[in-house]
């Protein structure tokens, strides 16, 4: 078994963590580290997790260095997380996106193994088919995420029947996938071809993003100390067009951190529109 990390090597590794990606941990997440960092022991050939760190703070480890990012980035998620702000997108903003404009572009941010923006491409989808000629003009939906490794899981598109389990009907299983090689599912390619995947971390610029209707930002700020919250909103605003939408996860506010959005109280849910 790995040693445990020593309280210097915690600390160190918290510091690293923060300025690296924003992520805070707590005082007493020694476990949390340990069991994701612990599989890279062997494949670095270091003896313990403390050493693992020590080596992880050389800024010349490049590799080792994102393969702990990646490690501690990498997060499950499910498909329509949630449920309401999916109907709140079909019910809601895309009608009002759709009265405006005949294109549109969506970000998913921290997409993570691209549950979220596949979800939202479906959702999008039924939306069209319910409405038709609506955004005939394109619909980009774009994923990013801080993990390379999570990225290219993403573009391949092919899950097993375990992750398609976790909050896909039926009817969208067969709908929206088809069978792929060695038992696994593979998104349809008229949903594929609306979304595209590129790294981003979230403490960078987003200028080169582009401007977007609507950003999905859920279940992100929840990691970061209030002044790196409070940095990454105003530059989501900076990059919504006008009076466009914010969703963030259900636990989550904007309570303090930014005063150029207006909260739209819906049922169920709340989402934030730009000023």
């Amino acid at each position: 078994m790995p040693r445990e990390l020593d309280d210097k090597s915690y600390h160190q590794f918290r510091t690293f963590l923060e300025q690296q990606c924003g992520i805070v941990l707590g005082e007493n997440k020694q476990y949390l580290v340990k069991s994701r960092l612990a599989p890279l022991m062997a494949k670095f050939d270091v003896a313990s997790l403390s050493e693992l760190v020590t080596q992880t703070l050389v800024p010349t480890q490049r590799q080792l260095r994102a393969a702990v990012i990646d490690a501690m980035t990498t997060n499950e998620t499910l498909w329509f997380r949630d449920d309401y702000p999916f109907e709140l997108l079909k019910k809601k903003v895309l009608p009002e996106l759709a009265a405006k404009s005949t294109s549109l572009k969506i970000w998913s941010a921290a997409s993570s193994s691209g549950q979220e923006p596949y979800s939202i491409a479906m959702a999008v989808q039924e939306f069209q088919q319910q409405n038709p000629g609506t955004f005939k003009t394109g619909v980009q939906i774009i994923g990013t995420d801080i993990s390379t490794t999570m990225l290219e899981h993403c573009k391949y598109g092919h899950y097993d029947s375990l992750a398609l389990s976790r909050g896909l009907s039926a009817q969208r299983k067969k709908q929206f996938f088809e069978p792929g090689d060695n038992g696994m599912y593979k998104v349809k390619d008229s949903v594929k071809k609306m979304v595209s995947f590129r790294p981003l971390n979230l403490l960078n610029s987003y200028s080169l993003m582009g401007r977007f209707d609507l950003v999905f930002c859920r279940n992100v700020l929840i990691y970061f100390a209030p002044e790196i919250k409070s940095q990454i909103i105003s530059q989501i605003h900076g990059v919504l067009n006008k009076d466009c939408y914010l969703f963030l996860g259900a636990s989550e506010s904007m309570s303090g951190l930014n005063q150029s959005f207006n909260m739209v109280r819906c049922n169920p849910g709340i989402i934030y529109q730009k000023k």
